[in-house]
């Protein structure tokens, strides 16, 4: 998430909770936490496919394989054991197998931590295809996925699912079971926070570890990220909606540590905690070998997608380039020195947006760009809301981790697309553990005087704290007293609600452009029931939200 702060429980501890036996704990690759990043049966079962299969980043021709293989006992994520394995892939028309269209192999070894990738080429566009791997005599579960369309096709409709921020202590993810259960999506989206760094209780469970993550200290070292990657590549939900649709993945800061940018971190103490540019490429290197995720410039995260003639999407990395976040009122969010993009990605960001043909330009975006003011709260929602988004809780205006904090890169970007009637472009965004429905107002301060200059739908979070959890009241009661105050102080936000955990489901038309947004029932209770909360569209040409009362 932004710049989110420790949970209640943890407040007692100093801000940073540095401690030499926490700085110890983290550098020391132990039996226990290497043993509960699997599960219980991996003792029987050699070589084996403990943690799943998945595919992302579709293609016309080709889709990009992922599986991780346990090919001895001690061979488990982090460990730097076991033998190079032989892992072999295929592809088919059918679950069946009957139909094989493609088939190689790949070796495993300790040094991408067992996994392994197959980008696999020659394939049909916009068809559903069956794929497996096999390793030692062991065959992994099969799985679908689907290639893009074809780049001059003609897409009637697109749909994706949509999520971010999913805390393994907090809850369960239900929310990608769901989704998994639909079994009409194109692919899904993850927009950020796929994992979290924090030690055991150290951040937002309500009070209560609903499971407990491994390695149970604070992630800090490569061992330490394999571990916990590891851990959530367990979750049956996660595993259950990997082996359905291919997935687009962006990272946002957790992934990484809380607030992280380009030389540092909040949640990062240089020299006790070891170097900073030593941590961030650990974390790198752990999510490109366990993400089915293409590295396309410079081991970033910045990349784009195509979709036929309907829809391209381009994927932002906001965390490698970004100058550190400011202090909330110092003047120097409009600095034009500081960036939030970095320069090479704004610019290839604005080319791509000016060159795009296809009817809808999305923006997979992992922090708000929706400009948000929250001075005018009153003092009991607003002490949360600011421990939320790391904000002095005396009240001001600006959540610095956002666009908000680097107001010269947005300014640029909504003047871009306006000074090139640039339409449709819609901002798909995580992070900030509460679904909104904005219009991208060109200059915030005159708005509604200002023109909208793109749309934005923001997903709440998987199962990380929103208002209620930090609050420990009923789910849907700080909506009903913020809502309205939001939306008073921000004529942009057509919808938000601070409480409720979920997912979202995008669907596209040449029409319009649609938000379903979705919700849990109890996200402490693995059997969590979903339902429809609100669906808002942007029709074509308008760049402007409006709600719309049935879901696609």
């Amino acid at each position: 998430m932004t710049s989110r702060q420790r949970s209640a429980e943890s407040n007692s501890l100093s801000p940073r909770r540095r401690t030499v036996v926490k700085a110890a704990a983290a550098t020391a690759v132990l039996a226990a936490p290497l043993a509960a990043a699997l599960p219980a049966r991996a003792a029987d079962e050699a070589p084996a496919f403990l943690h799943g299969v998945a595919s992302g980043d579709p293609l016309p021709d080709g889709i990009l394989l992922w599986t991780r293989v346990t090919p001895t006992t001690e061979a488990v994520p982090g460990s730097g054991l076991g033998p190079d394995t032989e892992v072999g892939w295929v592809v088919a028309k059918d679950k069946a197998f009957t139909t094989v269209v493609a088939k190689g192999s790949v070796t495993a070894t300790a040094a991408s931590d067992h996994t392994v990738k197959a980008d696999v080429r020659g394939l049909t566009p916009a068809t559903d295809y069956w794929f497996r791997f096999s390793a030692g005599g062991t065959e992994s579960p099969a799985a679908r996925t689907r290639t893009a369309p074809a780049s001059d096709a003609a897409v009637a409709n697109l749909r994706f699912g949509v999520v971010s921020c999913a805390n393994w202590e907090a809850g369960y993810f239900s929310s990608y079971r769901h989704l998994a259960a639909r079994g009409d999506l194109d692919a899904w989206l993850h927009l950020g926070d796929y994992i979290y760094e924090y030690g055991t209780g150290e951040y937002g469970t309500r009070d209560t570890v609903v499971r407990q993550h491994a390695p149970t200290h604070e992630i800090l070292t490569l061992a330490d990220y394999r571990i916990r990657h590891g851990k959530y590549k367990t979750d049956p939900d996660l595993k259950a909606l990997h082996a359905v649709a291919p997935v687009v993945a962006i990272w946002d800061d957790h992934e990484f540590a809380n607030d992280a940018w380009s030389g540092g971190a909040e949640n990062h103490t240089e020299g006790t905690e070891g170097a900073w540019t030593a941590r961030q490429a650990a974390a790198k290197q752990a999510y490109f070998e366990w993400m089915p995720v293409r590295p396309a410039i410079a081991g970033t995260t910045y990349r784009r997608l195509r979709f036929g003639k309907l829809a391209d999407l381009s994927l932002l990395d906001l965390r490698s380039f970004r100058s550190q976040q400011v202090a909330v009122g110092n003047g120097s969010v409009d600095d034009p020195d500081r960036t939030l993009t970095g320069r090479a990605q704004l610019d290839w960001l604005k080319a791509g947006l000016k060159s795009s043909d296809t009817t809808w330009r999305l923006v997979g975006n992992s922090v708000m760009i929706s400009p948000f003011a929250i001075g005018s709260l009153s003092a009991d929602l607003l002490k949360p809301l600011a421990e939320l988004l790391g904000l002095p809780k005396e009240g001001l205006a600006l959540n610095t981790d956002q666009w908000d904090g680097y107001t010269d890169d947005r300014r640029e970007l909504l003047a871009h697309l306006r000074s090139h009637a640039i339409r449709n472009t819609v901002f798909l965004t995580g992070d900030i553990h509460m679904a909104w429905a904005n219009d991208v107002p060109v200059d915030a301060g005159t708005y509604p005087l200002s023109v909208s200059a793109a749309t934005e739908f923001v997903v709440t979070s998987v199962t990380s704290d929103n208002l209620d959890d930090l609050l420990k009241v009923p789910q849907g009661t700080v909506t009903a007293l913020a809502a309205p105050v939001i939306q008073v102080a921000n004529r942009h936000v057509h919808w938000v609600d601070t409480d409720r955990h979920g997912f979202g489901v995008l669907d596209i038309t040449a029409d319009r452009a649609q938000m379903d947004y979705y919700v849990l029932s109890d996200k402490t209770k693995a059997n969590a029931t979903s339902s429809w909360a609100r669906s808002y569209r942007t029709r074509t040409g308008t760049q402007k939200v409006e709600r719309t009362y049935t879901p696609v």
